[in-house]
């Protein structure tokens, strides 16, 4: 007998034997469900044994027998009523649980998410990835088999979706493209740390979903619940079923503001801010405009999360700011970080260091944010140094910036095209994925290790259209993609550090050094942020024209 735990109401196990049941009541059950009919096995005892057994010490038994591969609709609405009749915790028992698994599973549409459902039963052990269009579709059995067909669906219309299906279009006009995503906006996310800066309007940074999507590109205006990749299929939430020749997978990073005790319930008030909102980043320059003295932190949490530069930039923008306003000396600035240094890619750090000197900040490595009061303006940080306890910290603060904790979409750390720990799991090089051919990843999502910036997106999107016009047309991939990222460190207003790097720290710089040396703070980096990359974003990256992101060609030996 093995028992699972699913939710701290309901347990589900392999078949249980009478002389079980001490254990079953010791480990805190009140009831159990049979999913097994009798007879199924030599070995197997009957539910009138097991019911007996059961009475003896006062646990309550329910027969509600399901016959393997032949689950009715009508046995989840027995089931379910098997659970509200029955005092709590209860165990549920099938020859492996695997019944009773996917009962709760049914049972449960409507009343869990998908993700959540998926995600119980897959810690459990149990993989139901076999019937996410049922229980999209309520529990009940679907009609639906696919009635739309596309030869590439992509996933996500964000910078990498946008610039994948343009960069597709432009090699083959008459490729038929469907990108899937549910928001009516596009945001240029790279600009909202200028936003919080003082230096772009928020507004700058939107353009309408419609207006960018490529021209014969369709739109499918829904949210991906779960994909069979066996089946070539995705499943749309309302359980539409959309089928593809290949499938692009860039739904961006879940930025999971909820992981952050008070964090949600704080944001936009009491002095807590975050670049990393659209509807945010205008109140942390309100922040910065007014302050005048006290403490502000800013917080980075453990990688991977976007843009890791980000959370510095807003530290050097408002130190700046106060710097030139005279009141610097009045502030304290402090840099909380869960790492343990300051940029990962050590050739830049010399030049930030002389920023973080200038704006007199202090480095807090191995710092955590767990929790936050709000109103009492008060944070707590888990300090994690290497071969020490854990030491919870409490800290004031009058202005604090948060970058929230990020993993992988819920409906992609459940599918079956996520690694271990939740990301896309592709090759590195041709961002194929893995295990099923015709699927490819870019942007946030996948588990190639480069840093996750819009830059990356840049050169990953031709690199992937380039594979897949070579895999239509019967041949291996033919381009590779190195790990390029961007980080432009903008450690004042006018000077930009531009970190340019690829897989394994390598630099990668765009330019020669007499135009920009990247490891140093210059005027040309912050010419190139302010003015060349937006227009390169909105009338470039987006449109498949790919300047300054050639993709570069596999060598053939």
């Amino acid at each position: 007998m093995r028992m699972k735990q699913l939710t701290g109401e309901l347990s589900v196990s392999d078949q249980i034997m009478p002389a079980d049941m001490q254990a079953i009541k010791d480990a805190g059950f009140r009831a159990i469900v049979c999913n097994r009919p009798d007879g199924e096995g030599p070995d197997q005892p009957t539910f009138a044994q097991i019911e007996k057994a059961a009475g003896k010490l006062g646990i309550d038994a329910l027969y509600v027998p399901i016959v393997s591969g032949k689950l009715a609709d009508a046995d989840i609405a027995v089931f379910d009523a098997a659970l509200a009749k029955l005092p709590g915790p209860v165990l549920a028992y099938c020859r492996t649980g695997t019944r009773s698994a996917t009962l709760w599973s049914l049972e449960q549409s409507g009343k869990r998410s998908l993700a959540d459902i998926l995600s119980a039963t897959k810690a459990a052990g149990y993989d139901m990835g076999g019937i996410v269009r049922r229980i999209v579709n309520g529990g009940m059995t679907p009609t639906d088999t696919g009635g739309a067909s596309y030869e590439v669906v992509i996933v996500g219309a964000g910078a990498g979706g946008i610039a994948a299906a343009a960069s597709l279009k432009s090699r083959k006009p008459g490729l038929e493209i469907a990108i899937i995503d549910p928001a009516d906006i596009h945001y240029y996310q790279p600009g909202w740390t200028m936003v919080g800066g003082g230096i772009f309007a928020a507004e700058e940074t939107s353009r309408t979903m419609g207006s960018l999507i490529p021209k014969d590109v369709h739109w499918i205006k829904a949210a991906v619940a779960a994909f069979e990749p066996e089946n070539n299929a995705i499943i749309l939430e309302g359980c539409r079923v959309v089928k593809y020749g290949r499938l692009i997978v860039c739904p961006g990073i879940k930025l999971d503001w909820d992981s952050v005790e008070g964090l949600v319930e704080t944001l936009g008030q009491n002095g807590v801010t975050s670049n990393y909102r659209y509807d945010l980043a205008p109140y942390t320059w309100q922040l910065v405009e007014r302050m005048k003295q006290g403490r502000a932190i800013f917080t980075q949490p453990p990688m991977p999360i976007k843009c890791a530069g980000a959370p510095q930039k807003a530290m050097y923008l408002s130190g700046d700011a106060w710097h030139r306003r005279g009141v610097l000396d009045n502030i304290d600035i402090e840099f909380n970080t869960a790492g343990g240094v300051l940029f990962g890619v050590k050739d830049y750090v010399p030049a930030l260091m002389e920023y973080v000197k200038k704006y007199d900040a202090s480095l807090n490595f191995f710092h955590n944010l767990i929790a936050i009061d709000g109103a009492a303006q008060k944070a707590w940080f888990d300090v994690s140094k290497p071969d020490t306890p854990v030491e919870r910290v409490e800290m004031e603060f009058d202005m604090m910036h948060v970058c929230p904790p990020q993993t992988a979409p819920d409906f992609i750390r459940v599918s079956a095209l996520a690694d271990a720990a939740g990301w896309i799991d592709v090759d590195q090089a041709t961002l194929r994925h893995k295990t099923y051919d015709n699927i490819w990843s870019l942007g946030d999502v996948m588990n190639a290790p480069n840093a996750k910036t819009m830059a990356a997106a840049r050169i990953q999107a031709p690199v992937v259209a380039e594979n897949i016009i070579a895999d239509m047309r019967g041949g291996n991939p033919v381009a590779q993609y190195n790990g390029y990222g961007s980080c432009p460190l903008t450690v004042e207003r006018g000077k930009i550090v531009l970190a340019e790097f690829g897989y394994g720290g390598v630099l990668l710089p765009s330019f020669p050094k007499v135009v920009i040396d990247g490891t140093k703070a210059t005027r040309a980096a912050w010419f190139l942020k302010e003015k060349i990359l937006p227009p390169v974003y909105w009338k470039g990256m987006l449109k498949g024209r790919e300047w300054l992101a050639k993709p570069e060609k596999i060598a053939v030996e």
